[in-house]
């Protein structure tokens, strides 16, 4: 199963996140099927490509609770209006 969650990258204190789709089974920081975004928690700075966040799902991916928020509060749902 594919799942939408974030890998991290960056350095200590100064992380940013890299939204991808990943085999559940993968660890954290393994090779990523796609990556559709980042997030960056210290700016509060979100950039997706919301076609394949529309792609992804309609192929059975699921998405994280913490991915799902970062959408949501990026109003990525309202501008596809699809909910997962």
């Amino acid at each position: 199963m594919v799942k939408l969650r974030l890998k991290r990258y960056g350095r200590k204190q100064r992380t940013t996140y890299r939204i991808i789709a990943i085999d559940v089974q993968s660890r954290r920081e393994g090779k990523a099927i796609q990556e559709v975004g980042f997030y960056n928690p210290r700016k509060e700075q979100t950039q997706s490509d919301v076609s394949a966040i529309v792609y992804l799902p309609k192929r059975g991916a699921q998405t994280t609770e913490t991915v799902h928020d970062i959408l949501r509060r990026a109003k990525v749902f309202e501008q596809i209006e699809i909910y997962f």
